[in-house]
């Protein structure tokens, strides 16, 4: 027996499922008209009745009951057998700091996208708490501290560190700085988090002010360190390759014992992207020789 014409089975059966002519024309993206047109045309060709046309829609008849179990069953073993085939869609999100992001991950994702190829990594610069039930987001890094909810992985990927920086070009005729007090003398370059504002106020015993430009990101404040401006406050990770190059010079170092520092969370137990996440989250532990296990 000649196969029947396969779009008058793929609309008979999204007809039967709804039993309905307008919502499976809806569904297959079709007119209604050419819905109930090919499902008649199956029919002649079966030389059955499938449906019994109602004022409120479709019923099956005995025999279009007994067809649409086996169709609907072909059918989706059609999708399934297709969707194997198929390349599977691999994303994962990634939440970071601004600074982080602009400062330390740009420079290094290359990497990450020639071990991952098939791997889409979104990236969102955000220093927001993240919800990962609603968020979307698979992965984050923030600047925090111990302890995280019980439901959530944490792994400490770099103490704070914090160390003030100079240009060679700044400090050849800036006054010496030999400790913290001695950098009233100086132009301070301040990000978002206030550190130089917390540690020496706006004047001290001496009644002389505190000069100040601040910056809502750790990179530009760095970006006018470099340039020349002043000495600006920065975690010493996201600055290492500047001090390397020998672009900026460490001229204080923060001694003060605490557990911040940048920590890579996720959920402990994550749902269908747990794969990807957890190989996203390995590459970048791995860069800080940290675990992630």
């Amino acid at each position: 027996m000649r196969l029947p014409n396969l779009n008058g089975v793929r609309a008979f059966e999204c007809a039967a499922r709804h039993l309905n002519f307008r919502l499976a024309a809806e569904e297959l993206n079709l007119t209604q008209g050419a819905v109930a047109q090919q499902v008649r045309n199956l029919e002649a060709s079966l030389g059955q009745k499938l449906f019994v046309r109602k004022a409120r829609g479709l019923e099956l008849t005995g025999k279009g009951t007994a067809y649409f179990t086996e169709i609907h069953a072909a059918l989706t073993r059609i999708d399934q057998a297709t969707a194997q085939l198929a390349p599977q869609s691999r994303s994962v999100v990634l939440s970071v700091p601004p600074s982080f992001a602009s400062m330390w991950l740009m420079p290094r994702l290359a990497e990450f996208e020639a071990l991952h190829p098939d791997i889409e990594l979104q990236v969102i610069a955000s220093e927001q708490l993240s919800d990962f039930d609603t968020d979307g987001v698979d992965l984050v890094v923030r600047q925090a501290s111990p302890p995280f909810a019980p439901n959530l992985k944490s792994v400490q990927l770099a103490p704070l560190n914090l160390v003030a920086v100079a240009s060679l070009a700044y400090l050849e005729t800036a006054p010496p700085a030999e400790s913290l007090e001695d950098f009233r003398a100086h132009r301070l370059l301040e990000n978002s988090h206030r550190h130089w504002r917390q540690w020496l106020g706006s004047d001290g015993d001496t009644g002389k002010p505190v000069r100040l430009s601040r910056f809502n990101q750790t990179a530009l404040a760095i970006a006018a360190a470099r340039s020349g401006r002043g000495v600006a406050i920065a975690p010493e990770a996201l600055i290492e390759p500047d001090i390397k190059a020998g672009e900026l010079v460490i001229v204080w170092r923060d001694q003060t014992e605490t557990e911040i520092g940048f920590y890579a969370v996720g959920l402990a137990r994550p749902g269908g992207s747990a794969k990807d996440r957890d190989l996203l989250a390995g590459w970048l532990c791995g860069q800080f020789g940290a675990g992630w296990g």
